[in-house]
């Protein structure tokens, strides 16, 4: 945690410092470039927090999956969203705001949009982003069944042409100050698992036992975060697993109702490979900054003692739908009562409630670790983007 408290708090930083250097950058190139920039960041006079970029799955997305007409993966109906602001369905899988919602209040910033709303040619690119779409996973497999949605390399991808028109706006210089100074959120990995290799229907499952599944994992992380290096992403904070064999549509498969500890021993392991990446490309790419957050005990700790945060229960959903096809709140579910004290909202999601915890939990160990933390080396900057090697294959993962 001390690692991703230093990617937090780096962001935090120079969060004023990149918009003058961005502008003076674009000054070189177009006054008037520079003037559009000064507008766009920060996101309001009075916030501080750096631009965020977010990729990830449906605990992230904020409605890029609402713009595909073929998409299984959808939200922007009843009851989602009953508890967001003006009772809206966003395409958020949750009754309210997502975890990252409530990260952005934090930082003191809107939370980024979806990808497939912007303008490319809008001023909305030099701001915050976000990539997420329900059903993607790290592998290009996961998630297929779900038809349409953006897949980790197609959110990179996404990405690439933000940055393409962030160059077209403001100039090459200072679109890649603007980057290298951005926080880069990444939540991914669960749908490989849940909708993947349990899956007895998917092929992973089958073809590879779990130690080389994750070794596949792994690499295939490997390659995306090096191409996001290569984009210029420095300071990058990946979430870790949460107790996957906890949640409501896996404890229906258990006798007992409880926990499956082989799925929660699947996350636990990928959380530690992926921490030992995280560590590598720290230490071999020059500037990274690269951390995980531990969600995996902050969420626990809600399942295992959900009174001492206020819910009285971890076991089921909300809309009751453990059992049902997709698991989700589809319309003609009927919502609990008090939907502040469930942990889960659907068979898969937490609720608004629970995000809140969430993501107060995380940001308080985050600065609890940067407080303890503070003479770690700041190695953002050691060396400008354009003199950085370009990353070659890993071979320790």
């Amino acid at each position: 945690m001390a690692a991703l408290a230093v990617v937090f708090a780096i962001a935090a930083v120079i969060a004023h410092s990149v918009v003058s250097a961005a502008v003076a950058a674009a000054d070189d190139a177009s006054s008037t470039a520079a003037r559009n920039f000064t507008i766009a960041s920060p996101p309001s006079p009075t916030t501080s927090g750096p631009v965020t970029y977010v990729f990830g799955d449906s605990m992230s997305d904020v409605g890029n999956n609402n713009y595909f007409p073929m998409s299984l993966a959808k939200s922007n109906y009843p009851w989602y969203g009953i508890d967001y602001p003006n009772r809206e369905a966003t395409g958020r899988f949750t009754n309210g705001k997502t975890i990252g919602d409530y990260m952005a209040e934090k930082f003191g910033v809107p939370p980024p949009p979806p990808f497939l709303q912007l303008r490319m040619t809008g001023k909305d690119v030099l701001g915050g982003v976000n990539f997420a779409s329900g059903g993607a996973g790290i592998l290009n497999e996961t998630g297929i069944y779900f038809v349409q949605y953006l897949s980790f390399d197609e959110q990179i991808s996404s990405f690439e042409i933000v940055k393409k028109a962030m160059i077209a706006k403001i100039g090459k210089e200072a679109a890649e100050a603007a980057v290298n100074a951005a926080l880069f959120q990444i939540g991914l990995g669960s749908n490989d698992y849940i909708n993947n290799f349990l899956q007895p229907f998917m092929a992973d499952g089958t073809t590879y036992t779990h130690d080389q599944f994750i070794r596949l994992l792994i690499t295939t992380l490997d390659r995306q975060l090096k191409r996001l290096y290569g984009l210029g992403a420095r300071k990058v904070a990946f979430n870790g697993l949460a107790p996957m064999g906890c949640i409501p549509s896996q404890r229906v498969r258990s006798t007992d109702g409880k926990c499956l500890s082989n799925v929660n021993d699947y996350a636990l392991q990928f959380n530690a490979a992926a921490k030992k990446l995280l560590d590598g490309l720290n230490a071999k790419l020059p500037g990274a900054q690269m951390g995980l957050a531990d969600c995996y005990s902050v969420v626990m700790e809600l399942i295992e003692h959900p009174e001492k945060n206020g819910f009285t229960t971890a076991h089921t959903s909300c809309c009751n739908v453990d059992t049902e096809v997709g698991g989700l709140c589809l319309p003609n579910t009927r919502p609990c009562s008090d939907r502040s004290a469930f942990v889960f909202w659907d068979a898969y999601h937490t609720s608004d409630a629970a995000n809140k915890v969430i993501a107060d939990r995380l940001w308080a160990d985050m600065m609890s670790a940067g407080q303890g933390g503070a003479s770690a080396p700041a190695r953002v900057g050691a060396s400008s983007p354009a003199a950085a090697p370009s990353p070659s294959p890993s071979e320790d993962y």
